[in-house]
């Protein structure tokens, strides 16, 4: 570790979240004193040694300027993280699909014996991880050895040093061009964890027969399931093993879950669906008719760009959110557009005009934030509403 000096002693975390709060408790136990900053906290450099970024910290934040600025060295809370993990880490990254991967990975090497732990951008930060395995080894129980990382693109932005053992990008698309300004940046923040993997494994339709029946066995989703399989062949798992993960997997919520089915109608929350790519991917996956409620506040691609999608498999689109008359804009010439504001009104306007045998289909293209506080409560709440009685 390149700061095991006993000069630097003082590092300031950029963010107060779970991603900032890990960090500045690993720093802690490791003797150095950590500040956190949080919302409209100025940031004065003062001999730091170190600056930690949380994931949701921009490299155009003024913290992150005025640190570069000092000379003084930034890095994400995912590569303190990484410095200080003692076991193995399987890494991965890409536009759609990672937290499902993660989940199928950690959930097979588990099933099979393996110690392993799902952490980074699936939800717990992997600093946390780190300070929860000591305190494992302190009480006289067994870590886990493999470490199962969720990679996102904001955590790339200050991860230089960043060497899994194992990497596999799932795909990539356009996202986050709000955060990075160009596809191309994105898509370069994806490639740099690759090319600091110690291994990047590849996808391998050998394992076609391993994935039969899962939820996994669909042309969207199968080179994710075969990148997983990959990764846990890696981990030393054998094909007995790897087929027995992808037949007890279970789905994370909002990714293409059904909620609901009244009078012969699918109601499919797919609420993890904030782009583009991920909406066009969920129609083709909900198959048959589909109604469709999209929108919310966009992330910069050119909803345009699925129109083949729409006018191919969509009966109507039902908007909602910032974004709706911008999608409604690029798609009311090649399929029914309906002005709806509020997913409340846009899941009962999508009940009265639904048919037996077709799907009412949540796959938003966009981020929930702007009616929402994150794109679980905006599932949760097409749930609830999909179940209400029609007024």
């Amino acid at each position: 570790m390149w700061y095991n000096t006993t000069n630097m002693e003082k590092a300031v975390v950029l963010g107060a979240g779970v991603s900032g709060m890990a960090a500045a408790d690993l720093l802690r136990r490791r003797g150095w004193s950590a500040t956190v900053l949080d919302k409209d906290d100025a940031f004065e450099p003062d001999g730091e040694a170190l600056v930690v970024a949380s994931p949701g910290v921009p490299l155009d934040h003024p913290w992150q300027a005025a640190a570069r600025a000092a000379g003084i060295k930034v890095v994400s809370e995912l590569q303190l993280g990484a410095w200080n993990w003692k076991g193995k880490i399987l890494a991965v990254t890409g536009s759609k699909g990672k937290s499902s991967v993660v989940k199928l990975v950690q959930d097979g090497l588990v099933a099979a014996g393996r110690r392993a732990v799902a952490c980074g951008n699936y939800g717990t930060p992997l600093c946390r991880v780190v300070l929860d395995a000591e305190d494992a080894v302190r009480d006289g129980k067994e870590p886990p050895i493999w470490a199962v990382v969720e990679v996102s693109s904001f955590q790339m932005e200050t991860s230089d040093d960043f060497h899994p053992d194992a990497a596999a990008c799932l795909n990539l698309q356009e996202d986050h061009l709000d955060r990075h300004g160009s596809v191309e940046v994105y898509h370069a923040l994806k490639r740099k964890l690759l090319s600091g993997a110690k291994c990047v494994v590849d996808a391998d339709d050998a394992f076609d027969a391993l994935l039969a029946g899962s939820y996994f066995d669909n042309r969207i989703l199968r080179r994710n399931g075969e990148l997983a399989a990959a990764l846990m062949r890696f981990a030393g798992l054998d094909d007995g093993e790897i087929a027995r993960a992808f037949r007890d997997f279970k789905p994370l919520p909002h990714r293409m879950q059904l909620v609901a089915e009244i009078d012969g109608v699918r109601y499919v929350d797919d609420s993890k669906a904030t782009s583009l790519d991920a909406l066009a991917a969920g129609v083709e996956m909900a198959g048959g008719r589909v109604r469709l409620i999209a929108g919310g506040l966009p992330k910069g691609d050119d909803p345009k760009k699925i129109i083949y999608c729409l006018q191919n498999r969509v009966e109507k689109v039902y908007l909602i959110g910032t974004g709706q008359n911008r999608f409604c804009e690029a798609w009311r010439d090649v399929v029914e557009c309906e002005l709806c504001d509020t997913l409340e009104r846009a899941v009962a306007s999508a009940k009265r005009d639904a048919a037996r045998g077709e799907t009412v289909l949540l796959s938003p293209g966009a981020a929930s934030f702007d009616q929402f506080r994150n794109y679980g409560a905006r599932g949760d709440a097409f749930a609830m509403y999909a179940k209400e009685k029609t007024k």
